[in-house]
């Protein structure tokens, strides 16, 4: 089992950038794909990225290309998502999460066991 704790969300204007950062405990994260999803009220989860653990093969949403970039810090067993150019629409809940297996990069909620919290991203105009 792996345990997850999301961290770096905030409030920050438009155009601005944060990173957030998902602490993964229990086992290496290299072991897992690794997902970022964002979740506003009165919508479904939203895939944004993930990144395969036993590699650097990533996958981003459309809407997110360009702006955001997902990556892994081994030695740390973190992932990251570092969010640049920053739209009002980007608001809403983040949260990691892990399958433990590394085929594919999954955009589906449903393919993830292990979630984190959540961190709360406030985009404002």
């Amino acid at each position: 089992q792996v345990q997850l704790v999301e961290s770096g969300g905030g409030l920050v204007q438009a155009g601005g950038s944060l990173r957030l950062a998902c602490a993964a405990s229990g086992r290496a994260v290299t072991s897992y794909t690794v997902a970022w999803f964002r979740q506003t009220p009165g919508k479904e989860r939203e895939f944004a990225a993930a990144i395969r653990g036993n590699s650097d093969i990533t996958s981003y949403a459309d809407s997110i290309k360009g702006r955001f970039t997902i990556s892994r810090e081994n030695a740390k067993n973190l992932v990251y998502l570092q969010m640049n150019s920053l739209k009002t629409e980007d608001t809403g809940v983040y949260s990691c999460a892990a399958r433990p297996d590394t085929y594919y990069t999954y955009r589906s909620p449903t393919y993830y066991n292990y979630w984190g919290q959540g961190t709360q991203v406030t985009v404002s105009s």
